[in-house]
C-alpha cells in the first residue's frame, strides 16, 4: 500500500510540475533557465518578448548559451545595439515557426517526406529540418547545420526545441 501511495504521489507531483511549466509562456520558460540567458537578452533587445508571450502557438528552435558562444563576440555585441534591432529580430524570428510542432510531429513529417522537411519561419524564410546519423538537424539558408539537442520543452503558447548553433537566414 505504501508503494502505491508513493507512486501516486510521484505521479501527481510530476503532472502538477508539467502543468505549472505549461502555464508559462515561451519567454517565461526561457527566462527561467540560465542556459537561455543570452537568448532572453537578445529577445528583449529585438523587442520580441511581447510577441513570444502572446497566444501563439509557436515552435521555437532556441539556441542555448553555448550556441551563442559560437557567434563572433563583436558581431553579437553589434547585433544587441538598439540601432540593429531589426536585423536581430530577423535572425531571431528565423528560429520561430508558427504552430506547435512537437518532436513527434517533426519525426512523423520526416518519415513521411523521406528524412527532410522545409518549414517556413516567422520571418518568411525557409529552414530545413533533416534526419542524419540518427539525429535531427536544422540546415539554414547559408548551408550551416545545428543539432536539435533537446526537445519538447512545453509552454502555454507553444514548444521549445534546444539547438546547439545559431541558425542564420540569408
Amino acid at each position: 500500500m505504501k508503494k502505491l501511495v508513493l507512486m501516486f504521489t510521484a505521479l501527481v507531483t510530476l503532472t502538477a510540475t508539467q502543468m505549472v511549466s505549461a502555464q508559462k509562456t515561451i519567454v517565461d520558460v526561457a527566462a527561467g533557465n540560465d542556459d537561455f540567458s543570452t537568448l532572453v537578452t537578445a529577445v528583449k533587445a529585438a523587442g520580441l518578448a511581447e510577441t513570444l508571450s502572446s497566444d501563439g502557438p509557436f515552435t521555437v528552435f532556441a539556441p542555448n548559451n553555448a550556441a551563442f558562444s559560437k557567434v563572433d563576440k563583436a558581431t553579437l555585441t553589434t547585433l544587441l545595439k538598439p540601432e540593429n534591432k531589426s536585423a536581430l529580430a530577423g535572425i531571431l524570428t528565423y528560429h520561430v515557426v508558427a504552430g506547435k510542432l512537437t518532436a513527434a510531429d517533426v519525426a512523423a513529417a520526416l518519415k513521411k517526406e523521406g528524412g527532410m522537411v522545409t518549414l517556413e519561419t516567422v520571418n518568411g524564410a525557409p529552414i530545413t529540418v533533416m534526419q542524419k546519423d540518427g539525429k535531427i538537424w536544422l540546415k539554414d539558408q547559408k548551408g550551416n547545420s545545428s543539432e536539435i539537442i533537446a526537445t519538447d520543452v512545453m509552454a502555454s503558447n507553444g514548444v521549445i526545441h534546444v539547438i546547439d548553433t545559431v541558425v542564420m537566414p540569408e
